[in-house]
């Protein structure tokens, strides 16, 4: 799934984990999709991303993969 959010800053996320998390849920409540699978995108944008998407018989769904640090923080309770 690509993401796009100009609002925010971001004109595009061209392998987007939040968004594969939310879609993959659906896909395998309905059957559309394993339980698991494998996504690859972003390899003409130079920007290519690879992720795996894994759920739980009780369906929590997993996203692993690798990562970019792109801020720090520190949050102020």
């Amino acid at each position: 799934m690509r993401t796009f959010a100009p609002g925010a800053g971001i004109p595009e996320d061209p392998i987007c984990g939040s968004m594969n998390a939310g879609v993959a849920q659906w896909l395998i409540r309905t059957g559309a999709s394993a339980a698991g699978y494998r996504v690859s995108q972003g390899r003409r944008l130079a920007r290519a991303g690879d992720i795996t998407i894994t759920a739980e018989p009780e369906g929590t769904v997993w996203v692993g993969g690798s990562t970019n640090t792109l801020f720090q923080g520190t949050a102020l309770i």
